[in-house]
């Protein structure tokens, strides 16, 4: 039957009631677990997992509500129904308050205690889904250090997970500090060749007569410093992920060379005329236009289409703002935990600034303003004042704009720009009356009517 292998906790000090109980409920093909001492089932319920606690509210040592506390502690989805002979409204309503499932007066039908177990059961089952479901809706907003519930951002998840089982080479384009080396880890870590290394190459940081060695290799005597063998960085990724940060950098020159290993398959280090094969997936990040390089010369158009089998386009954060809050929280986490804080988050006022702000530097400006107001902050949330005055200005800048096309009044414009005046002075009255040219008195009436 459906409801065989669900377990039952049944306490009860009455020995004739507690068999009662048990046979019954075995008869309907729950396996049963009957205990006449209350100590006893305290200590079966920390050590086992049951589906529904049965306990009498009144008997010797333990009571009914001491077990019903100890199982919202150790099983807090467990339902307990209490029973009792005992019966009163306040300790029904105690009971309820406490979290029991139920609260049923003896004597009773075994027929309505049955209906009310499989009704538990439902309930148990349908809050284990919700859990599991809201468990599976943030693994989805938290993909591998990935963090957005944005359409753009689930359709990138859902891109990472049809790719990261194949081998083919992927561009990731996006402007500077959108998470194109965290989608490329992503794409490695979540797929066939996770087993393998994950080689980063930064092809800007890297001189040119320095890269073609890093990445190639050499063999000894290959030239004046080559005092021994060499395996290239390349061939260090054999079977696992070449990641080329900035590849619009590479010099001319070692692009031909990068489209022969690609074509080939092979590696040829410095100094030597062998070739090794090699099995390597090539991730490439561009913040540039790779299309106007190639127009100007300045990058090979065939190496393009061999590394652009697959593309990825990272959005701006000032695209995907719904992404903001969540970021936020993740960052204040991190740095928490680092710095030995306790920042509970964002205020109000602090939480439009961050949503409003263009952020040119992407999540990673996020990032380094978050751990600046953790630093610096005197309170237990962020406030204005904790962030860069550059953030506040920007702010200020845009009040025409936006009371133009949100039609503002001249009178709502005012009272806009006297807040935002506040938050640039972090919340000095003395500060805003002096820059708004008002006395005090006058400031704080226009505050209480705003």
């Amino acid at each position: 039957m459906e409801d065989r292998g669900h377990k039952i906790l049944v306490v009860d000090d009455d020995l004739e009631m507690c068999g009662l109980l048990s046979d019954v409920l075995k008869g309907e093909d729950f396996s049963v677990t009957a205990i006449h001492d209350s100590f006893e089932a305290s200590k079966i319920l920390k050590k086992e997992e049951f589906d529904i606690v049965i306990t009498d509210l009144k008997m010797k040592g333990l009571k009914g509500l001491d077990l019903l506390e100890e199982a919202k502690q150790v099983a807090p989805l467990t339902p307990v129904i209490i029973i009792t002979a005992f019966g009163t409204i306040e300790s029904a309503i105690k009971a309820m308050k406490m979290g029991a499932y139920d609260y049923i007066t003896k004597p009773f039908q075994m027929d309505e205690l049955i209906i009310n177990v499989k009704k538990a059961l439902e309930n148990r089952l349908l809050k284990k889904e919700v859990i599991r479901l809201k468990k599976e809706v943030e693994s989805r907003y938290y993909f591998h250090s990935l963090i957005g519930k944005s359409p753009s951002m689930q359709k990138i998840y859902d891109l990472i997970e049809r790719i990261s089982d194949t081998s083919s080479n992927v561009l990731i384009t996006g402007e500077s500090g959108t998470g194109k080396e965290l989608v490329a880890k992503a794409i490695h870590y979540n797929g066939i060749r996770k087993g393998g290394r994950f080689i980063a190459v930064n092809c800007a940081a890297i001189p040119e007569t320095l890269l073609e060695s890093e990445l190639f290799g050499y063999k000894k005597g290959a030239f004046t410093d080559a005092k021994s063998d060499k395996k290239g960085l390349i061939f260090e990724a054999n079977e696992g992920t070449l990641f080329l940060d900035e590849i619009t950098e590479m010099p001319f020159t070692l692009q031909a060379k990068l489209l022969r290993v690609i074509e080939d398959r092979e590696v040829r280090p410095l100094g030597t005329t062998n070739s090794y094969a090699i099995d390597v997936r090539i991730i490439s990040t561009s913040n540039r236009d790779i299309e106007s390089s190639i127009k100007q010369g300045r990058f090979r158009e065939d190496l393009y289409y061999r590394l652009k089998v697959i593309d990825i386009e990272l959005p701006p954060l000032r695209d995907r703002r719904e992404d903001i809050p969540l970021l936020v929280q993740h960052f204040i986490k991190k740095f928490n935990g680092e710095m030995n804080k306790n920042i509970s988050g964002v205020s109000e006022e602090a939480l439009k600034i961050f949503l409003n702000y263009s952020w040119p530097g992407n999540v990673r400006e996020l990032e380094n303003v978050i751990q600046r107001a953790i630093t610096l902050t005197r309170h237990e949330t962020i406030l204005p004042e904790d962030l860069p005055i550059t953030m506040i200005e920007e702010q200020d800048e845009s009040l025409i704009e936006k009371g133009l096309r949100e039609k503002y009044t001249v009178d709502q414009l005012e009272k806009e720009y006297v807040k935002r005046v506040l938050l640039k002075v972090g919340g000095n009255k003395s500060k805003a009356a002096e820059i708004l040219g008002l006395d005090r008195k006058t400031l704080y009436r226009k505050l209480q009517e705003s």
